[in-house]
């Protein structure tokens, strides 16, 4: 999986699917799901149905990258 850069990072949208952030991370999609399954993910992951959702202020946060708020 190829890692993002901090240009992609900006442009994610509030909410991103746990493979978006494991590339994020720099985790494998098998990895980040076991950490999901067993509460162990670095970041907030919620889980809607079989689907895991990861809020990218909360990812940002862990990367060390807040999002510059609209107020500049």
């Amino acid at each position: 999986m190829t890692p993002m850069k901090l240009g992609d990072l900006a442009s994610l949208p509030t909410v991103v699917t746990i493979t978006t952030a494991a590339r994020a991370l720099g985790l494998s999609r098998g990895f980040a799901y076991e950490l999901a399954r067993r509460d162990e993910f670095p970041c907030r992951v919620i889980r809607i149905g079989g689907c895991y959702r990861v809020p990218t202020a909360d990812l940002l946060s862990v990367l060390g990258a807040e999002r510059a708020s609209p107020d500049g």
